[in-house]
């Protein structure tokens, strides 16, 4: 695992969008993984930027989704497909024929999760895929104590995420109490992970995926057993690492070849 200290959200959201800049001169087709929320905007402000600026060709570029809620209509705003579709997906100039998510709305969600599955293994596999991390160590929606080894499910809201949550909906009534995720498992097998975080509130979190054991209690820290996964975060995210004097020196010392 490379943690990486920038100075602010926006920095880390260029750094983060470079690396897929990068990645999509090298594979014009790649499968880029998005996550929702706040904390990943400058990630994919950066990069729009970048190819409006005509720096990256994005066209082929294709979109999955880390999670979606159970039970909201088709097309309201606050689906993870309708946010990716507004925040990623048109920005970039893409077209939703290259946009790939689980279905949240459908009858049968069991069938739905193993579809979604099958979806990812024919596309090839994620090339990218952009995490965040939420208070208490959940990634996608991976709550604590979810297998290690978990697939895309259905998942159980906790109170904390469902109230860290409730800021998107007009009332805390409205979040749903249930997702589908990718589950760890399926996270895993990504070819390379990039999780960003931001803020004071992260920084227990962050302590506890980089430097504490792995464990179910601590869903992010699974990332410790990724052959290739960075954690981008600001001063006030990493402020509870024992060790961020080595984590600048080491990303200072870095030779640029390597890229993120």
């Amino acid at each position: 695992m490379e943690v990486v200290i920038v100075p602010d959200a926006k920095a880390g959201g260029e750094l983060i969008a470079e690396a897929m800049a990068g990645l999509l001169g090298r594979k014009p087709g790649a499968l880029l993984g998005v996550a929702t929320g706040s904390t990943p905007l400058p990630i994919y402000q950066a990069l729009t930027a970048k190819v409006r600026a005509g720096a990256v060709d994005a066209s082929g570029a294709r979109i999955c989704q880390l999670d979606e809620y159970v039970g909201l209509p088709t097309g309201h705003p606050e689906s993870y497909r309708s946010v990716v579709l507004r925040e990623v997906v048109e920005p970039l100039g893409l077209t939703e024929a290259s946009f790939m998510g689980p279905d949240g709305a459908a009858e049968d969600v069991q069938a739905a999760c193993e579809a979604y599955e099958r979806t990812l293994a024919e596309a090839g596999g994620v090339d990218l895929q952009i995490l965040g991390i939420g208070t208490d160590g959940h990634i996608g929606f991976n709550e604590p104590c979810s297998s290690l080894a978990s697939r895309t499910r259905i998942k159980t809201l906790t109170r904390q995420t469902r109230q860290d949550n409730a800021r998107f909906f007009d009332s805390p009534d409205e979040v749903p109490h249930h997702v589908i995720t990718q589950g760890i498992g399926t996270i895993l097998e990504a070819r390379h992970l990039v999780l960003l975080a931001t803020g004071a509130g992260k920084a227990e979190a962050v302590a506890q995926t980089v430097e504490g054991p792995v464990s179910a209690l601590v869903p992010a820290s699974a990332l410790q057993l990724h052959p290739h996964a960075t954690v981008v975060i600001d001063e006030a995210a990493a402020a509870q690492l024992k060790r961020a004097d080595y984590f600048r020196d080491t990303y200072a010392a870095k030779p640029t070849w390597q890229g993120l």
